[in-house]
């Protein structure tokens, strides 16, 4: 032991240790522990280092960690280590991490409460679980119940289910839910529905006895027990409820935030309706007794729907509307009485103020008078042994008697809603076994704890005891079984708390006594018992008080105070209150305070009350009518009752459901540790750990532990033997032997054990782990290490080599340098000598140069200087001459100036004289003729002038330049003559002018230069710009044509793809319209099977049943025979049920009629949407055969003309040889004769056209042969004849028939020819004429000319062709010339516009012709219509004159020898109508499918059922056919429901109902089904009965077969799916089980008799050569088998889902491997293409899912675009329960969760967890014609069907 410890308790070691907060607290070991230390060195969590301190006494070390891979387990004794801490953390991982509310703790559910609404208990929930094994599957309260279900069912003994727990912990819903299972698994024996009824108790029971608290919402205030009761079938006939302790006084007083029963607020919310208006009602705050608590409103309840739900489950329990308002009276009565105000009358006395509202409406509502209860409230009544008198009482008192009455009602009324739901309960027949709920109160302890805690934890007591009993039972029978050991394990039993309760002298004893006592008191009994009880253990008393006492329950100590306990005990109520409502007016009333009488029902009215309803109870046969009785107090009552139930559920099996609250907060998935420790102790959990522990609680299978520990031994260790291998093996491991114990089957290890082992495998595969990583390291390394050497020897060897070449190099380039620099130093040498030289020369010339300029400069300055002095000396010359010069001439101006004044003066003077005027005029005239003669001078001189300007003028115009020139130099004159001294300057000026305009003119011609050069390549660019612009443009229109192409090819994609879509839609629609009908179907035959099996429960021995074949109303039966049948059963079930519920009856008959209706309607519709798709296909086909054959019929038309006229022909002919040869008037007809010569023209212009009318037969023969040939069929099996060939093959082109008769024609014609030519002449010129032109010149011209005719043409069309190319190449280039001219804007919009119209050409030609084909179609429709009206004239007119198609009228007939053929049989068996049982019996209802199916031809039955039907038909029997089809539905019915969990005869009877429906129709003439047939098989059609309904019919049967067929596989295949595709290990070694609690799972290990992959592949292989023996259609066999695998793919989904344990990497390795088979044997099979694979796409997805990497955000997304077939619901399960099975797998995060769900969140998916499995696909017939000949079906003499003949 020590050395275990030192081995457990190493360094890195997990412990736990205690904590105030958390209770408990994780820690790793820093430093090993050695046996005698005092303290362990710990690290926390959070990294803080801690030295814990062990107790010096007992030195316990702290609890063990269990290993990481047994956390979250399923069963919390498949820890290791079994103790507190670990069980608390067990369930906070699954509830906080995993969200799984359910553990199971040994037989123990434990269910901790997630105050959020789980899809976990829907439909498919249940049904996963019904019938799996309690280990198999995850924990759940459905678990549990189907446990029990099975147990009781198995062992034939009574079953109980106890749910315990806090107030808020669930135990109402989980009862709840168990009733709910057992509801939806189990049924009802009858049609009365009382599994809805055991629900509907639910609500009635949660109104009035549930009710808000601090700790919960919906808290029941009593316990019940409800057994459901079942019948030898186990099915639900009726159930039973017992109520314990109801909480009166919650009625008249509620805590602050709790509510009263939540009835009285569902009445005061709908006070407001119509039916309410008399109760007077108000809203809850104006009560007393519902405004309390302040709080009135639940939120997210509505408690006026509630009260409509209430009563709904009133009148589903048969209690009508009046007594159900009377309840409701009786509550308002109670609300009103609680507001009556009673106020103080003096100190002893009290009153009621007069008049008072609310007393009034409750005496109105009670039916009592004002006064008595006036009086009786305020007053009592005293009797003593000699008178009577009345005290009054003090105002506290009569309050506490209104409340004591208030309560007291109540209770009634409680009491007789429990009656009356039990009467409505109760069973018809006999209980055969029943299955308890028990949902009562758990552990109560609050700060103030009073008479009802007492008697809840007095319950629990006696509870837990019987607990501790069981469990320890289990485990004695569990060592007995194994033939281990037994030694006594010590528990705790707490039946000395019992006897310290219960006892004589005890609490309860004392109580009564006490209340006995005239002047008890709460104090004088706290007394008795402080003085009684003093020397119990258990028992204590407060040192603070002496009203109260302590109790030592088995979960806590709990106080209770001694206040109010005798009050509550003896529950008493003024008498004369109760005589006062036993007066009352109102029946229900006095019926409730009745002891005695027989109960009405309260479904009716009872006779002879008036029409008041009166409503009676039977007597309570537990209640004595005593007065001893009524005396009993309640805790006296409540150890009764509470003894029934403890005897009651002691002869059960009981199941245990606790139920804990994980915060008080009502928080969703919060958990408080220390509240759930609580819990955890006061329920018995840890109890049951306790006890586990102290033995073994650890059990393992040898085959189990060899598997797991394998790894432990050697391979010497390793016998045959498994048991003595385990043995050796663990004596070595374990020395102490005591740790473990070997049973029959399984090994037994003590607590800690499992984890020893784990952790030398754990270590064991460390140590192998790091021998492999240090082999492949050493690999790795050594691997690395030769390759580095390998790399530095070559490394070496280059670098060596690249250092002698660099050596080499480099003496060479030593070599060369020294040559080079001698040749450079020379070439410097010589180059600086030679520079030297010529900068010498240079500045020798530069100085030289420079003396001279020097010089030259010197000599130039004193010769300017020379000029500039004598221009200067000239200069001041010319100035001072200038200014001499101006002087002179202003004096002499001035002086003239002066002289000329004087002159004016005297001038004036005299001109004013007349003398002087005429002087002066005489002095004008001669002036005067002066100038006239000097203006006739210049007159002259100036013509002159203009004469020579004239001639000059065209010399000054050329010479315009030198004219300006001149210009200025004359103005430069005179400027000059004007200023001489700006002469030099304005000539300096005008030349600087001329030369900047030079320059000017210079700059502008090199502008213009540039200009022109620039213009020019601008002009090349644009040209090349154009160019490519045009190029641009081709390309351009390239592109807009292959664009215009690709969007048409684009649009005819789309129009394809909006086609299939639509085909798909249609296709869904149907499916969805099938998959409704066939439910629809399935919901009938369910209906009708009940139906039948209510009619053989109510029949009686005296009665026989009508058989409906025989029925005398046998010829009004319609065709539909179920509808038929229902009617009849309808009318036989009224004749015998009249004893029974009538409602039922006609519900029953209703609900079948509307079924039919909906039946027939989707019939319909089905139909209809089949002949749209059948027609829409047909419309196809028989437009592209319509254009491929309209040349072919028309020319077959054509030479059926050219026939016939060839006919009238060779007639005229014979016409005329015959007057020719026997004419009376021989003269007439003499050669050389006129008429001999008109008749020999016209019989050589006769033969000519017969000639030419031969050749047009043999053209059109021959194409139409060669047609003929190309489109013959495939599958030409037998030898026919010759014409029978022709016909088959004719037969298949349009309009066949009288295709067919002009073929036979012609085939005739042909034969007879030769014999007509003969007859013509006997020398048979005119036959060999004939023949050489028919078969040698005239055909072989005519082919040569259709040769040539078509070269022609071909040479006709190419030409136009390539004339039409060269158009459009014209066209083309001239657009293209066109566009370079425009700019590049409108040249893309011009290609464009033609593109355009281009299109829009070729659209109008391709239109036009399409009108054409159009026209030429109508064309030779209406040619077609004419031809086929001509061949049937014909057609008659032969049948007339009863000769062959190709025969003459009048042609003479030759004997001919027929020889005697064989009778020919037409398919066909007669038989007589005596013999139709007969018939019906040996063929369907005692057929051994076996044997027809090995030896005889697939199908035969239905065969021979058509054939006999195609005799009635053939006689025209309407009741034969009526008959025989009703017969054969009734008998397959009746085998199939006699038979048909026997996969063989199912598939055999879908196999022929199939093919003989697939007979009425290639048979029924209709030509949608002939086309495939044989020209014999279209003779076998029905010729007088349309059959189309019966066809419905037997489709429908067809229908229900299938579904029949396939719950037959799922029930076959169903015991294997899990075993094979989940437990079984087909990869051996992959996985190994990990420990397992005490509800032990399937072992993945293959045992004897365990399904595995290869049961699964032989049942699918037995299925499939079953349906191929069965001659099954083999569209009908792959949907089959699509089925089958969406039924294994759902099955393991689900499972998977629900199985924690099969969640790992390992297992999704093994699924993987598992479906990868199954897609193998589809492929073997060929059935790859029937959808069964994507089925499975859920579930591979699934085990991906399990093997992905699941750590990062990018696995994230990989998971998100992976499991695409997975809903988020599915997936997130998956990951919560992903469970790793060895220590070196990790877990997913919780953080890595949240990731997916957020990803997911938007994904649009359905929110339900598994799959359905109860889906069937939606099943079709397609038509499948026999190509067997009915003449050919041979009966064998096996079948007993000797009296069939065939016909």
């Amino acid at each position: 032991m020590n050395r275990e410890l030192e081995y457990m308790f190493v360094d890195c070691a997990r412990v736990w240790i205690p904590d105030v907060e958390e209770v408990w607290k994780s820690a790793e070991l820093t430093k090993d522990y050695k046996n005698g230390d005092l303290s362990l060195q710990l690290m926390l969590e959070d990294g803080t280092n801690l030295e814990h301190k062990l107790d010096p006494k007992t030195k316990n070390l702290p609890y063990l960690r269990n290993p990481d891979i047994l956390v979250g387990e399923n069963d919390l004794t498949a820890l290791s280590y079994l103790h507190e801490p670990a069980v608390l953390h067990n369930l906070k991982v699954r509830f906080i991490d995993s969200k799984l509310i359910y553990t199971y703790c040994g037989i123990v559910l434990v269910a901790i409460n997630p105050y959020e609404t789980l899809p976990i208990y829907g439909t498919d929930i249940i049904n996963a679980y019904s019938g799996q094994n309690m280990g198999d599957m995850d924990p759940h309260i459905f678990a549990v119940a189907e446990e029990a279900y099975k147990q009781m069912a198995r062992d034939e003994r009574n079953q109980s289910i106890i749910v315990s727990g806090e107030s808020g912990a669930g135990k109402t819903v989980s009862a709840k839910y168990a009733m709910r299972y057992f509801a939806t698994v189990s049924g009802s024996a009858s049609e009365a529905n009382v599994e809805e009824k055991v629900l509907a108790s639910n609500p009635i029971m949660e109104a009035i006895g549930n009710a808000k608290t601090t700790r919960n919402d919906n808290s029941s205030r009593f316990g019940k027990y409800i057994e459901i009761g079942f019948d030898n079938r186990y099915r639900i006939i009726g159930a039973n409820m017992r109520t314990y302790l109801l909480e009166k006084s919650r009625v008249v007083f509620q805590a602050d935030e709790e509510r009263n029963y939540h009835i009285f607020y569902q009445l005061c919310a709908s006070s407001h309706l119509p039916e309410f208006k008399n109760l007077k009602l108000s809203k809850a705050n104006d009560f007393l007794y519902t405004r309390q608590g302040r709080s009135p409103i639940i939120d997210g309840v509505d408690d006026t729907k509630e009260l409509c739900t209430t009563r709904n489950a009133f009148s589903l329990l048969g209690i009508n509307e009046s007594y159900q308002m009377g309840l409701f009276q009786v509550l308002a009565a109670i609300l009103h009485l609680g507001n009556v105000e009673i106020r103080d009358r003096d100190s002893d006395s009290s009153m009621i103020p007069p008049n008072n509202d609310h007393l009034t409406k409750f005496c109105e509502l009670v039916g009592i008078t004002y006064e008595d209860m006036a009086q009786w409230l305020c007053h009592r009544k005293l009797k003593t042994a000699s008178e009577t008198y009345i005290k009054t009482l003090p105002r506290l008192q009569a309050t506490n008697a209104r409340d004591a009455l208030s309560k007291h009602i109540y209770a009634k009324l409680f009491n007789w809603i429990v009656e009356h739901v039990n009467k409505a309960l109760v069973a018809d027949i006999k209980q055969h076994s029943f299955i308890g709920v028990l949902d009562i109160y758990g552990f109560e302890t609050f700060e103030i704890n009073s008479f009802e805690q007492f008697c809840i934890n007095y319950a629990n007591e006696k509870l837990q005891q019987q607990f501790n009993m069981h469990v320890f039972k289990l485990e004695q029978e569990e060592y007995m079984k194994e033939q281990i050991p037994w030694t006594l394990i010590d528990f705790y039993d707490n039946q000395p708390c019992i006897n310290l309760i219960e006892a004589k002298m005890g609490i309860l004893d004392l109580l009564d006594e006490e209340c006995r006592m005239p002047k008890g008191s709460d104090d004088s009994w706290a007394q008795k018992l402080y003085t009684h009880l003093k020397t119990c253990s258990l028992f204590e008393k407060p040192r603070m008080s002496n009203r109260a006492f302590i109790i030592q329950h088995f979960a806590d100590k709990v106080e209770y105070q001694c206040e109010g306990f005798l009050e509550k005990n003896k529950d008493t109520v003024n008498e004369e209150q109760i005589k006062v409502l036993k007066a009352s007016k109102f029946d229900l009333l006095v019926e409730l305070f009745k002891d005695e009488g027989k109960a009405t029902s309260p479904t009716g009215q009872a006779p002879g009350t008036g029409g008041r309803t009166r409503l009676s109870v039977k007597p309570d046969k537990s209640r004595d009518s005593s007065s001893k009785e009524h005396k009993k107090t309640v805790g006296c009552q409540f150890r009764n009752s509470l003894q029934m139930l403890m005897e009651t559920l002691n002869a059960t099996t009981p199941h245990y459901v606790r139920c804990i609250k994980p915060n008080d907060f009502k928080q969703a998935f919060s958990f408080d540790p220390m509240r759930a420790v609580q819990q955890l102790r006061a329920c018995g959990v840890l109890e049951t750990i306790r006890i586990s522990a102290a033995g073994f609680p650890s059990r393992w299978t040898y085959q189990e532990f060899f598997s797991r520990y394998r790894v432990l031994m050697k391979q010497k260790d390793v016998l045959s033997d498994k048991k003595l291998t385990c043995r050796n093996v663990l004596e070595k491991l374990v020395q102490d032997q005591d740790k473990y114990q070997f049973g029959q089957t399984k090994i037994f290890f003590r607590a800690g054990q499992v984890a020893y082992l784990e952790k030398l495998r754990a270590d064991k595969l460390r140590a192998a782990c790091i021998r492999i990583q240090k082999t492949i390291r050493c690999w790795l390394a050594r691997k690395k290490y030769m390759r580095m050497r390998d790399a530095a020897i070559t490394i070496q060897r280059f670098t060596r080599g690249y250092q002698a070449r660099c050596l080499a190099k480099f003496i060479r380039r030593t070599l060369a340098a020294i040559v080079i620099q001698k040749y450079q130093k020379m070439y410097v040498a010589r180059k600086r000598y030679r520079q030297k030289q010529t900068a010498a020369l240079a500045i020798q010339t530069i100085l030289r140069a420079y003396m001279a300029r020097q010089k030259y400069q010197a000599l130039l300055r004193e010769h300017k200087a020379v000029i500039i002095q004598k221009h200067a000396r000239g200069w001041l010359a010319r100035r001072w001459y200038k200014r001499c010069l101006s002087s002179i001439v202003y004096l002499q101006c001035c002086f003239r100036r002066m002289r000329a004044r004087r002159e004016l003066k005297k001038l004036k003077i005299e001109a004013r004289s007349v003398e002087h005027f005429k002087k002066l005029n005489k002095g004008m005239e001669n002036k005067i003729m002066q100038l006239q003669r000097k203006i006739d001078e210049q007159t002259k001189e100036n013509k002159c002038v203009n004469e020579k300007l004239v001639g000059l003028e065209n010399t000054y115009t050329t010479e315009s330049e030198r004219l300006r020139g001149e210009l200025g130099r004359l103005r430069g004159v005179e400027e000059d003559a004007r200023s001489k001294g700006n002469q030099v300057s304005c000539l300096l000026e005008e030349l600087e002018k001329l030369r900047k305009e030079l320059s000017t003119t210079q700059q502008e011609k090199k502008i213009i230069e540039d200009w022109v050069q620039t213009y020019k390549s601008e002009m090349e660019k644009m040209v090349s710009e154009l160019k490519d612009q045009n190029g641009l443009l081709k390309k351009e229109k390239d592109d807009l044509n292959r664009l215009i192409q690709e969007q048409s090819q684009q649009m005819t994609e789309k129009m394809a793809r909006a086609i299939a879509a639509e085909t798909q839609q249609l296709e869904t629609d149907l499916n969805e319209e099938r998959s409704r009908y066939q439910n629809l179907l399935t919901e009938h035959l369910r209906l009708e099977e009940k139906y039948d099996d209510l009619k053989e429960h109510i029949s009686k021995p005296g009665h026989r049943r009508t058989d409906s074949t025989h029925s005398s109303n046998e010829s009004e039966y319609t065709y539909n025979s179920e509808f038929a049948e229902s009617e009849e059963g309808s009318r036989a079930a009224e004749d015998l049920t009249r004893g029974m519920d009538t409602s039922l009856t006609l519900k029953l008959q209703k609900r079948l009629t509307e079924l039919e209706q909906e039946k027939q309607s989707l019939r319909n519709e089905l139909e209809n949407k089949e002949e749209q798709f059948q027609r829409a296909r047909a419309r196809d086909e028989s437009e592209f055969k319509k254009v491929r054959g309209a040349e072919l019929e028309y020319e077959s038309l054509k030479r059926q003309e050219l026939e016939s006229e060839n006919k009238k022909l060779k007639h005229d002919l014979a016409e005329m040889r015959k007057s020719l040869l026997g004419g009376t008037a021989a003269s007439a007809g003499a050669p050389g004769s006129p008429a001999y010569k008109v008749l020999l023209d016209q019989l050589n212009s006769s033969c000519e056209e017969l000639e030419v009318r031969k050749e047009e037969v043999l053209i059109l023969r021959s194409q139409l042969v060669s047609q003929k040939e190309a489109m013959q069929h495939k599958d030409e099996k037998e030898t026919m004849t010759e014409v029978a060939v022709h016909v088959e093959d004719i037969s298949k082109l349009k309009d066949a028939d009288e295709l067919k008769q002009a073929y036979l024609g012609l085939k005739d014609t042909n034969r007879s020819a030769a014999p007509d030519f003969q007859k013509l002449n006997e020398d048979g010129e005119l036959w060999l004429v004939n023949q050489g032109l028919k078969e040698t010149i005239r055909l072989l011209e005519h082919q040569l000319q259709t040769q040539r005719r078509n070269y022609d043409s071909e040479v006709e069309s190419l030409r136009g062709e390539l004339q039409n190319v060269k158009e459009e190449n014209n066209r083309q280039q001239q657009l293209l010339a066109q566009n370079l001219q425009l700019p590049p804007e409108a040249r893309i919009e011009a290609s464009l516009q033609h593109e355009i119209t281009r299109l829009t050409h070729e659209n109008l030609d391709l239109m036009e012709q399409l009108e054409k084909q159009d026209r030429t179609i109508r064309k030779l429709k209406k040619q077609l219509k004419v031809y086929s009206k001509r061949i049937g004239e014909m057609g008659a007119g032969q049948a007339e004159g009863q000769t062959s198609p190709g025969q003459m009228v009048d042609e003479p007939i030759h004997p001919v020898n027929i020889p005697r053929r064989e009778k020919d049989f037409q398919g066909m068996l007669e038989y007589k109508k005596e013999d139709e049982l007969k018939l019906v019996k040996n063929l369907i209802l005692e057929l051994k499918p076996r044997g027809v199916a090995v030896n005889l031809i697939p199908g035969l039955p239905a065969y021979i059922l058509f054939m006999c039907l195609r005799h009635a038909d053939y006689v025209n029997d309407d009741q034969k056919v009526r008959t025989l089809l009703t017969s054969t539905i009734n008998s397959i019915k009746k085998i199939l429901k006699k038979r048909g969990d026997d996969f063989e005869t199912v598939s055999f009877w879908l196999a022929n109902t199939c093919r003989f429906l697939h007979c009425l129709k290639q048979y029924s003439g209709d030509e949608v089904f002939m086309k495939q047939n044989t020209s014999r098989q279209n003779e076998h059609c029905l010729s007088n009965f349309d059959l189309t309904e019966y066809r419905s019919v037997i489709s429908d049967l067809a229908i229900q077969i299938y579904q029949q067929l396939i719950k037959c596989m799922e029930n076959i295949l169903y015991p294997m799916i899990v075993s094979g595709m989940l437990e079984h290990e087909t990869i051996q070694g992959v996985s190994g089980a990990k420990p397992t609690g005490l509800r032990k799972r399937t072992s993945s290990i293959a045992d004897e008799g365990m399904n595995t992959l290869d049961s699964i592949l032989r049942q699918l292989n037995a299925f499939h050569s079953t349906m191929c023996q069965h001659g099954t259609d083999p569209e009908l066999i792959k949907q089959v088998v699509k089925q089958q695998f969406y039924f294994i793919g759902a099955v393991t989904l689900n499972n998977l889902l629900l199985r924690k344990d099969m969640c790992s990497w390992s297992k999704g390795m093994q699924i993987r491997y598992n479906v990868s088979q199954l897609e193998e044997w589809l492929r073997d099979k060929g059935l790859m293409n029937c959808g069964a694979k994507e089925t499975l796409e859920p579930l591979i997805q699934a085990a991906q899912l399990l093997q992905v990497k699941k750590k990062t955000d990018e696995d994230a997304e990989a998971i998100c675009s992976m499991c695409l077939a997975l809903t988020t619901a599915q997936i997130v399960k998956v990951l919560n329960l992903y469970t790793p099975v060895n220590e070196f797998e990790e877990r997913v995060s919780v953080s890595f969760i949240r990731t997916i769900q957020t990803r997911l969140r938007d994904r649009y998916g359905s929110p339900q967890l598994l799959m359905d499995t109860k889906i069937i696909y939606p099943i079709t017939f397609p038509f499948n014609p026999s190509s067997l000949a009915l003449e050919t079906v041979q009966i064998p003499s096996s079948l007993n069907l000797a009296f069939l003949t065939r016909v």
